[in-house]
Order: structure tokens, then sequence, then C-alpha cells
């Protein structure tokens, strides 16, 4: 699903759509074109943006989450950046612009994104086998093992069943371990021919990034992206959270309350794919760089890249309200998915961990994106997003925001 327009990056709808057309069938590609505007439309979002701050603070009044912080930017400039709530619902801090919070999967497109970096420089392929460097990495399929790439594995077409192993994580077991269990996981597909959502071979990424560099992966994102970004509060690792000077305490439902817990230190041992700890501040930053602002850090080229889409993801469309009435098609990336959003492509990626959630969306033919973090496993918030972009494209008011039941815990990590 192409772009409606060029991003003020320079990158060009022609070749995103090219680009689909190798990717997918011709037919898949004709139906996922959004319908482009001549004259897109650039109207300044600041009215609207107070109005979601409003229903923010309504969330949180309704829902009684803890704490929760949110950023909207548009045309590389921040219009609205808040914290609401508190960090804590025993020793009631208040979240602020810096308050950090773990991003789970939304990591995931820090992991494409240097990715990217180091292929532009020769340091990394796309498309050579990754046991060329990982020369122990191996699976059921001997022959399909050969043949999976970087590209693969950032976009999960490694050809195994969906979130492999990751229970074994949640139970405590270190990666290398499951790494190397990759070799008796069961097949879904050969590789390179279906999508399943990974953690685990996902973050071989990381082993990858080593063998090209000779550095650690969380180094490497500290050196090009976060510093470079003015992302100073981005930190990886449980250790990390916890010394920032104002962090959010993750929470879990207890008795009809939320009740703070320690962070789990389990998802932190995948750092590619949910790692990286962050504040609404450093978040904003990233949206405005993955959004053409910073071509300095981040060039055209990078980005036609890693938001060029992969492989569909049809299970997208379904699901709750939002996307069975606003999504016409979705893909996946180089950890970012991609979506036709009511005839827009939306670039958007969730994250959930114990007692956090997540996410991040922008709209490129209008300019506009934004970022929720906080810190409960309430769905509600979530609804923000959707009510946001329809206030950008000027589609009929919904009702996104009512309150949803409560559901069990999900192990499945998005």
């Amino acid at each position: 699903m192409p772009r409606t327009k060029a991003s003020p990056s320079g990158r060009l709808k022609s070749l995103f759509f090219l680009t689909l057309v190798a990717l997918v069938p011709m037919g898949a590609a004709a139906q996922a074109l959004p319908a482009a505007s001549a004259t897109p439309v650039r109207t300044d979002f600041s009215p609207q943006a107070r109005e979601i701050e409003r229903l923010a603070e309504n969330v949180l009044a309704q829902s009684r989450i803890p704490g929760m912080a949110m950023a909207i930017v548009q045309d590389g400039k921040v219009v609205s950046m808040r914290g609401y709530g508190v960090v804590d619902s025993r020793n009631p801090l208040p979240v602020g612009n810096d308050t950090v919070f773990r991003v789970a999967s939304l990591s995931k497109s820090f992991a494409g994104t240097l990715s990217a970096m180091l292929v532009s420089e020769g340091a990394m392929s796309w498309d050579t086998p990754i046991n060329n460097q990982l020369v122990t990495f191996t699976l059921r399929d001997l022959q399909g093992a050969q043949k999976v790439t970087v590209r693969d594995v950032l976009s999960h077409r490694v050809g195994l069943g969906y979130n492999t192993y990751d229970r074994d994580l949640e139970a405590d077991q270190p990666y290398p371990v499951l790494a190397e269990r990759l070799a008796q996981a069961p097949m879904a597909c050969t590789p390179g021919d279906c999508y399943a959502y990974q953690n685990i071979a996902f973050s071989l990424v990381g082993d990858l990034v080593f063998a090209a560099t000779g550095d650690f992966y969380a180094h490497q994102v500290e050196k090009r992206l976060f510093h470079p970004l003015g992302m100073y509060g981005a930190t990886f690792g449980r250790d990390g959270l916890e010394a920032s000077a104002s962090w959010a305490r993750p929470h879990v439902r207890s008795g009809g309350k939320w009740l703070p817990v320690r962070p789990k230190e389990t998802y932190y041992r995948i750092p590619p794919a949910a790692g990286v700890n962050a504040s609404v501040h450093d978040m904003a930053q990233w949206l405005i760089a993955q959004m053409g602002h910073r071509p300095d850090v981040l060039p055209p080229e990078i980005l036609n890249e890693i938001q060029t889409p992969q492989v569909a993801t049809p299970g997208e469309i379904r699901g709750n309200s939002w996307r069975r009435e606003r999504l016409q098609s979705a893909y996946y990336g180089l950890g970012w998915r991609i979506y036709d959003y009511a005839g827009h492509t939306l670039v958007y990626h969730a994250g959930a961990v114990q007692g956090y959630r997540a996410l991040i969306a922008f709209l490129p033919d209008r300019d506009i994106g934004l970022v929720i973090l906080w810190n409960s496993e309430s769905n509600m918030p979530a609804g923000l997003m959707p009510t946001a972009l329809d206030r950008a494209l000027g589609l009929p008011a919904r009702e996104w925001l009512a309150p949803e039941p409560v559901q069990a815990p999900r192990r499945r990590r998005r």
C-alpha cells in the first residue's frame, strides 16, 4: 500500500508503488492503492490537538488508569505534548514530558532503522543469507534456513509459527538458549513464504549487528539514533528504566484496582524486539525523524526502505472496531506496520508488556502523527489514536473511546 504523496523527506510515490508491485500480486497491489490527492490537505491541527487533549483527560478519569503521556506532531513540529495522571498509584508523582515508559514492540522500528543504516553503509545486506554471519543459525527446514535474510527477519518471514518461544521467554529462559532452540521449532511455511509475528527470531538482528560492527546492538542504537535525535531520556533494559529521574511504574489490575509492580525483566532480554525505554518527548523526536524531518540522521532512502510493505498481514484488519471499519489493507515493512486507513497510508506500531502499553502512528499525506504511552493494561487509551486520525482526515466522528471489558492479560506481544 503506497503513500498518497511524497512525504517531506522527498520519498517518491512512484518508487513506493513499484516496490509494492514487486512484492505482492498485481491485483492485491491495485486494491491496496489509496486514493491519491493532487493537492494534499494542509491545515493547522492545533485546534483538534486541544480537543484530543481534553479527550485524553476524560479517558484518564473514566478508565481510572494511573498515568499516560501523549504527543502529536505536524510538519516536523510538536503541536501537543502532555503527561496525564501519575507515575505510581501509591506514590502519586505526576507524569511529565520526560517521564520514561517501556515502549515494548515500538522498539522494532529502531531495529529496522539501524539495519537500514548499516545496509546503506555496506556493513550488512538485506538479501544475503544470515548464516553467512551467524554460522550456527539453522531451522528444521535446513535448506530454507540457508536462505533466511535480514529482510525476512525484520518482516517476520522466517517461516516459524506465531510468537515462537515467547512463553518460554516469559518463563525466564534466556535468549541465547531460545535462539539456539529455533533449530527444533515447528515450521509454519518455507522461510520467506509467509508472515508470522516473532520476538525471539526478530532479535537475531541484534546478533547480526554485533557481527557486522563488533559492537553491541544497544550501543549502536544509542550512538546512531538516540543521541543524534536528542532522545536523551531513552535507554535499554530495566536498569536503564529504574535509573531514570522520572519513570512510570507498571500497573496490573488486582481487586478492581491498578496496582504497581516491578518491571519484568524477560522482554528486556531481547533488545531489538522490546528493549527500549523512552519518554513521550523522546518518542516525539522519533516520530519527527520517521516522518522525514531529520534527513541529517535518517535520509529519505532509509525511510523508504523500512516503511515499504514487505508482506501482507490481513489478520490485522480484524479485531477491534476501528480496525474493522477503517482498515482496507495491512502489511508489515521492516519494523513498521503499514495500513490503508480509510484510503490513506498509515505507518503504525503498537506494543504491550506487563503493565505497559504503547502505540505510534503517522499519516504521511497529512504529515501528522502521534504517540501514546501508558503504564497499565487498559485498552481504552488506544481509542485516542483513531479518534485523532479521523479528525485529521475529516472523517465522520465515531465512538472509539467507549470503555471495553477488562480482559485477561495477553501472552502474545504485538
